[in-house]
């Protein structure tokens, strides 16, 4: 599972000029889940999303988390952080879970942030969306569940 988060001042998803989940100061996620992953990489993903330290306390040192800050996560589907460009110029997406796989993770990935405390928007599953965010640093984080395996 890769999630790529950055911490935002704001963001929103909208699908068919509807705003379908909308946050303030929080983490952007954009998520994708693979074939072969199972429950340890959704929870390995979760628990750094939620505790993450790349919020300013009061001395300006990033040791915070969402959760220390009670910000909130926007979290959207995005198969194609498993694009594979290694061959030619087409990416493929070979690695990608299937549509139902992948809904499951994403669902569970969210239920498992929200049990967690954090409120949890999101975008609205193999739907095209329009993604906008205020990124507040930049500060873009990647984390990829295999990295640990």
């Amino acid at each position: 599972m890769r999630a790529v988060a950055q911490r935002v001042a704001r963001a929103e998803v909208e699908v068919d000029g509807e705003i379908v989940g909308r946050i303030d100061r929080g983490l952007l996620v954009y998520l994708g889940a693979a074939k072969e992953d199972a429950e340890p990489d959704v929870d390995y993903v979760a628990g750094k999303l939620a505790n993450l330290r790349v919020f300013e306390d009061d001395e300006g040192k990033m040791s915070r988390s969402v959760l220390d800050v009670g910000g909130a996560v926007l979290v959207v589907s995005q198969f194609t952080l498993f694009g594979d460009v290694r061959r030619g110029r087409r990416p493929s997406f070979d690695d990608a879970a299937p549509p139902d796989l992948a809904r499951l993770r994403y669902e569970e990935v969210c239920t498992r942030l929200r049990a967690m405390g954090l409120r949890v928007e999101t975008g609205r599953f193999r739907a095209h969306m329009d993604v906008r965010s205020q990124v507040d640093g930049p500060v873009t984080i990647l984390i990829d569940s295999r990295k640990l395996f």
